[in-house]
């Protein structure tokens, strides 16, 4: 199992929200970089990145900290927020991103999902299911829909999808532990056909011991990261 330690960028602040709340935002780390980089010796092959900015706008907003990671760094860089065109998707990737988060658009314009996967390749896409409550949350997770997390995640795999980061939102910096019952019923849901990261709760070792167990491809670590209740190292070797 891949775990991916996370940097949410805010007004260019590495910073961690609580449930998803932009009022809630705290900053985490004094650095990017150098964040980054302790993951790195940690470890980490992957780091998570989030735009929360380009989220809230819809386009990219603080390009040059993501670029910085890819180029300064061994770290294969994760990265969504405000990525709503085929040619965002094409910079990031030409710019050394490695895979891009697709979220808000998957449920309001699922064809740009299925012209990614068609034009970049399934490993280069990742699809991002933000829920409250089971229903998928969109717009930097200001808006609620009526449509089943479940059921967006086989419409999206229908399309060649075949990574998904699936957050519960109520659990999302909460530091409460994982939402196992929903993300076995994903797991379940999908008949195993796709990979999928976890988000949301993470708070000790026994959270990386319950989604390895669970046969999931990934596990994203972020409060419980800087907040000290999980040691990246010792997350990344239970998880080989």
């Amino acid at each position: 199992m891949v775990i991916l330690p996370a940097i949410d960028i805010k007004d260019g602040n590495c910073v961690r929200l609580f449930r998803g709340d932009y009022a809630t935002a705290e900053k985490v780390a004094d650095n990017y970089l150098d964040t980054a980089m302790s993951f790195e010796k940690a470890g980490a092959e992957w780091i998570h990145m989030v735009d929360l900015d380009g989220a809230k706008e819809g386009r990219p907003v603080n390009t040059k900290i993501y670029t910085d990671v890819a180029e300064k760094t061994s770290l294969k860089v994760e990265l969504g927020g405000g990525i709503r065109n085929l040619e965002t998707i094409k910079e990031y990737l030409e710019m050394g991103i490695s895979r891009v988060i697709l979220g808000s658009v998957a449920l309001k314009n699922p064809k740009l999902v299925s012209d990614s996967v068609e034009k970049f390749g399934a490993e280069k896409i990742v699809v991002g299911i933000d829920a409250k409550n089971g229903l998928v949350a969109t717009e930097g997770w200001l808006e609620t829909s009526d449509v089943n997390y479940i059921d967006l995640a086989n419409k999206m795999i229908s399309y060649g999808v075949k990574y998904f980061i699936f957050t519960d939102i109520s659990k999302d910096g909460t530091l409460s532990g994982v939402n196992a019952e929903q993300l076995k019923a994903l797991y379940d849901g999908t008949r195993g056909e796709c990979n999928i990261i976890a988000s949301g709760g993470v708070h000790t070792i026994e959270d990386i011991r319950i989604c390895k167990e669970m046969g999931l491809y990934g596990t994203i670590c972020g409060k419980s990261i800087y907040s000290g209740s999980l040691d990246l190292a010792e997350a990344i070797e239970l998880a080989k």
